[in-house]
């Protein structure tokens, strides 16, 4: 085992904190990765303060890391030394039931490994994520990184990049469709950029006025301040498709009405709190109200791929590890443009 620096949450209430795990040594078909990058994600908060479930302690969050191949076991194939590597929500699955054929295994009916407060596939050993200085891994469960891109614009592509893409990808977002993403935060910048980069036409409603210079610089054609009594007033029947970010209870019937006959409003922020939704505005114009997770290791190789092609990449803050618990609760006030990222070598050195 192979003792490793990481930040922790030790209780639900409490800062994180430093702590040290244990890492494997790479099996056969393994790799391990040295961590230079892992993003902040808003579900990392939620999960730290035990806010979606039960979690177990000391739980060591983040899933959007990337880093460098130190050590690869002797059957990898896809990975040498030296390549750059990324792991995004989950490290491992079944690999046999019939979401993991259709390479969907984060629907994995048996037993998905998530990266963080999870159990790996013995359902004994806890996992343990990317606020920390490595990560073993099976070559399966990686994505290739271009060495090219900045890895620290990379990371939040593992969570909030495949988050977006995956239903825009899904629901065929194409030139001339309109697109709104609902609220611009982490999720929603990467839901503007990637819309924008499939050709689509963007608005984004926002509670917040200071967001609209951004919003157009981001890629978005259009901007609505939702708080503005008038704000739905000329967009009824309008869109395609509305990407919803937004992880707080708010009501979905003025964008479900804003969207076209068989338009599809997509629930990507998951509010603790029930929202209700008053049946004729998905009634009159056989509206869709669904939701989306992440996607498959297939489809986030193909994510990554397009973004580098597009030159699509994450807007970042990045911050030492003593920063953590501060970069939380800016998140929750919405101060941050637009992911905060650990650099993870100040785990090393102690900064």
């Amino acid at each position: 085992m192979i003792p490793t620096k990481a930040y922790a949450a030790f209780s639900a209430d409490s800062p994180l904190a430093p702590h040290t795990i244990q890492r494997r040594k790479p099996g056969p078909d393994e790799i391990l990765i040295e961590i230079l990058y892992s993003g902040i994600c808003h579900s990392d908060i939620h999960t730290a303060r035990s806010e979606w479930g039960p979690t177990q302690y000391p739980c060591v969050p983040g899933h959007e890391i990337v880093g460098r191949v130190v050590e690869i076991g002797r059957k990898v194939s896809r990975f040498k030394i030296g390549d750059h590597a990324g792991v995004g929500c989950f490290v491992d699955s079944c690999g046999k039931c019939g979401e993991c054929r259709s390479d969907e295994e984060q629907y994995c009916t048996k037993h998905a490994s998530f990266t963080y407060n999870s159990l790996e596939r013995d359902l004994e050993t806890p996992t343990y994520g990317g606020y920390s200085e490595r990560i073993t891994v099976r070559e399966a469960y990686a994505l290739k990184i271009k060495k090219s891109l900045p890895l620290e614009q990379v990371a939040p592509l593992l969570c909030a990049g495949i988050t977006t893409y995956s239903p825009l990808k899904r629901h065929g977002i194409k030139k001339g469709m309109k697109v709104g993403v609902i609220g611009l935060g982490g999720l929603g910048h990467m839901g503007v950029k990637l819309a924008k980069a499939m050709g689509a036409e963007v608005t984004v409603f926002s509670t917040s006025p200071s967001k609209q210079k951004d919003a157009k610089k981001l890629g978005a054609s259009h901007f609505i301040l939702t708080k503005s009594p008038e704000a739905f007033t000329n967009v009824q029947g309008m869109f395609d498709f509305i990407l919803d970010t937004v992880s707080a209870k708010h009501d979905f019937t003025p964008y479900l009405e804003s969207l076209k006959k068989d338009g599809t409003l997509v629930l990507l922020g998951a509010a603790p709190d029930p929202s209700e939704v008053q049946a004729f505005s998905l009634i009159f114009g056989r509206k869709k109200l669904t939701g989306s997770l992440i996607g498959g290791i297939r489809e986030t190789q193909e994510m990554l791929d397009f973004c580098a092609k597009k030159k699509v990449l994450s807007e970042v803050e990045v911050i030492p590890a003593s920063k953590i618990n501060e970069a939380y609760e800016r998140t929750l006030k919405g101060d941050v443009r637009y992911r905060f990222v650990i650099d993870t070598s100040t785990l090393r050195s102690g900064k």
